[in-house]
C-alpha cells in the first residue's frame, strides 16, 4: 500500500513547492505597488542592514506615501503620507493598534508583559490607562513641573561642576524624573551602579532589535530549531537582557512594597498600580514591567533627544544666541525660566519641536500591526499586515520642511503649543511632528516628554554658552558629526554618538542663581524622595 501512494506523496510534495515558489513572497493582486519581489523571500534581500528608515524613504519617493512589502510570507506597507496615517493610524485605530510578531522581545525579553510589545488587549488597556493616569497633562502642569524644575536645576550644577560629563548629566536628569513618579525614588547621581546598570540593558536590548542583529524567526519560525551559536548567541543574548531587567525592575518593585509596609503610599504610580493589582488582575512580573517601561521610555528617549539639541546648537549657533535673547529678554540673571514662562517663550517652544523633526528618536516608530482586513485608497492591506510610520520620511519631506537637513526652528513660526495639541488634531497637515506615535499608541507620557524638553533646553541655554570643544593637540574646533548614516548610532532609538561640548556660565551672577536654586531643590524637592543608591 505505501509504494501506491509514494507517488501521490510526491505530486503533493510538488504542489506544496510549487505554490512556494509562485506564491510565497509575491505581492498578492490589490496590494499597494512597491519594489520588485523574488520567490520565497520577497523584498528582504533589498533591505540594508543599517539605517533601513533611508532606504524606505528613497522607495516613498518612487512609489508613494503608501507602498507595500513582502516579507517572506508577510506583508507590510510602509506610510509616508500624512493623510493614509491620519485615517489609517488614527481614525481606524481600533484595527490598527496591534503589534507585529515579535519571539525575542515578547517572548525571550519580555514574556508578553511589556505595554510596548502587547497587542492591543484588554490587558493592554488596563495597564496603559494606569499609567497615563499619573501623566495628564494636568498632572504635569500641577505637580510634576515641580520635580521637572528641580531635577533641570540640579542638571544646571552638575554641568557647571563636571562640564566634560554632559551626557552622562543628560541621562541622570531625564531618568531621575521618571524615576520620581514611577517610584518615588530618585536618581541623584550619574556615576550611580543603578544608573550605569540601566544605560547598559537599553543599550544591550537596542542592539538586539536591530534590523538584522536576530535571525527572522518571525518569518522563518524553523531558525529557531537551529543550534542558535550557529546564529550569532541570540537567544542566549536576549535571555541575559530578560534575566537582568527582570532583577532591575524587581528590586524596584520591592523598595516600593518595603517602603509602604514602613510608611505607606507615597502616592506614585507604583503604589497605585499595586492598590489595583488585586482589582485589576495583574501578576508580580505585569507590575513590575508595567513600571519598567515607563522609566526605559522616560530615560533614555529625553536624553537622546537632548544630545541632538546640543548638537545642532553648536552647530548652528545664531540659534543658540536668537534663544538666549529670547531668554534674556523674558527671565533675566534672577531666576531659571519655569514653564509659568512658555507662553513667553515661543522660540524655545520651536526648538524643542525642530530638535524632534531634525533627528527623530524613533526613525520608524515602533510597527504597528492590522488586526482585520481593510481597504485603503482601494488598495487592500490582509490582517496581519505590519504598518510602517516613516518618520523620517515625513520629517524631511522637502514639499512640508524645506532644506530639510537644516536645523531651524523658524519653520515652526506660529506653532508654539505642545505636540499633543497637534498629535490629536484633526487637520492631518497641522502635526508639527511624529515623535510620539500615533492613535491609540500615542505615546502615554507625552505631556511629560514635552516638557522635559522645554525645562532641559530653557534653563541651558539660559545658564550656559555652548560651543565645540577645541582638540587639545591640534587647538581646531572639534566638529560634531551630524550625519544621521555616521553620527547615530543603531537601533530602536536614534541617537548620536558621543561628541565633546564646551560649556561656559554665561556670568557670574547665572551661576549664583543656580547655586541658590539648586539649595532650595534639596531642600524643598529632593527631600521628599528615596534615592537609588543600590548596585
Amino acid at each position: 500500500m505505501t509504494l501506491y501512494l509514494l507517488p501521490a506523496i510526491g505530486i503533493a510534495f510538488l504542489g506544496v513547492l510549487s505554490y512556494v515558489v509562485l506564491f510565497v513572497g509575491r505581492r498578492g493582486r490589490g496590494f499597494p505597488d512597491g519594489p520588485p519581489t523574488l520567490p520565497v523571500i520577497g523584498n528582504l534581500h533589498q533591505l540594508p542592514k543599517k539605517k533601513v528608515f533611508l532606504q524606505f524613504t528613497k522607495w516613498a519617493k518612487q512609489y508613494g506615501g503608501m507602498y507595500s512589502l513582502k516579507l517572506g510570507h508577510g506583508t507590510a506597507v510602509v506610510l509616508t503620507d500624512r493623510r493614509i496615517i491620519k485615517q489609517l493610524m488614527d481614525k481606524r485605530a481600533s484595527i490598527s493598534s496591534n503589534r507585529p510578531r515579535s519571539y525575542v522581545s515578547q517572548d525571550l525579553v519580555t514574556e508578553n508583559d511589556h505595554l510596548l510589545w502587547m497587542n492591543n488587549t484588554a490587558t493592554w488597556r488596563v495597564g496603559r490607562k494606569l499609567i497615563h493616569q499619573d501623566l495628564t497633562e494636568s498632572l504635569c502642569e500641577k505637580e510634576h513641573a515641580k520635580i521637572q524644575h528641580a531635577e533641570t536645576t540640579q542638571l544646571l550644577y552638575d554641568i557647571l561642576e563636571t562640564p566634560d560629563l554632559w551626557i552622562n548629566h543628560l541621562k541622570r536628569f531625564s531618568n531621575s524624573i521618571i524615576m520620581s513618579i514611577v517610584y518615588g525614588i530618585r536618581s541623584p547621581a550619574s556615576n550611580s551602579p543603578y544608573i550605569s546598570r540601566l544605560n547598559e540593558l537599553v543599550e544591550i536590548w537596542a542592539r538586539i532589535n536591530e534590523f538584522g542583529a536576530t535571525p527572522p524567526v518571525d518569518l522563518y519560525p524553523f531558525l529557531k530549531w537551529v543550534p542558535e551559536k550557529l546564529l550569532g548567541n541570540w537567544v542566549t543574548r536576549a535571555k541575559k537582557v530578560h534575566d537582568e531587567l527582570d532583577v532591575l525592575y524587581y528590586r524596584l518593585l520591592a523598595m516600593v512594597r518595603k517602603r509602604r509596609e514602613a510608611i505607606g503610599s507615597k502616592g506614585c504610580i507604583m503604589d497605585r498600580l499595586l492598590d489595583q493589582q488585586e482589582k485589576s488582575g495583574m501578576h508580580d512580573h505585569l507590575v513590575a514591567l508595567l513600571g519598567g517601561v515607563t522609566i526605559k521610555g522616560g530615560s533614555d528617549t529625553s536624553a537622546a533627544t537632548l544630545s541632538s539639541a546640543v548638537q545642532a546648537l553648536i552647530t548652528w549657533p545664531e540659534v543658540q544666541k536668537k534663544a538666549q535673547a529670547e531668554l534674556d529678554r523674558v527671565v533675566g540673571d534672577d531666576r531659571l525660566p519655569t514653564i509659568a514662562d512658555y507662553d513667553q517663550l515661543p522660540y524655545i517652544a520651536m526648538l524643542v519641536k525642530e530638535t524632534m523633526r531634525w533627528r527623530p528618536i524613533a526613525p520608524l516608530g515602533v510597527p504597528h500591526a492590522l488586526s482585520e482586513d481593510e481597504v485603503v485608497d482601494g488598495k487592500f492591506l490582509p490582517k496581519g499586515t505590519i504598518c510602517f510610520v516613516n518618520v523620517w520620511g515625513l520629517h524631511h519631506d522637502e514639499n512640508v520642511f524645506p532644506d530639510s537637513q537644516t536645523f531651524n526652528p523658524d519653520r515652526y513660526e506660529g506653532r508654539t503649543q505642545f505636540a499633543a495639541e497637534y498629535a490629536n488634531s484633526a487637520d492631518f497637515n497641522a502635526r508639527d511632528h511624529y515623535g510620539y506615535g500615533n492613535g491609540r499608541r500615542l505615546c502615554p507620557g507625552i505631556h511629560l516628554a514635552d516638557r522635559n524638553l522645554y525645562h532641559a533646553l530653557a534653563k541651558i541655554l539660559w545658564a550656559f554658552d555652548l560651543s565645540m570643544a577645541e582638540d587639545p593637540a591640534t587647538g581646531k574646533p572639534i566638529v560634531p558629526d551630524t550625519s544621521i548614516e555616521t553620527g547615530y548610532r543603531e537601533g530602536l532609538t536614534n541617537a548620536a554618538y558621543d561628541f565633546p561640548c564646551k560649556f561656559t556660565v554665561r556670568s557670574e551672577a547665572r551661576r549664583q542663581t543656580i547655586l541658590r536654586e539648586m539649595a532650595d531643590a534639596k531642600a524643598n524637592v529632593f527631600s521628599k524622595f528615596e534615592s537609588t543608591d543600590f548596585s
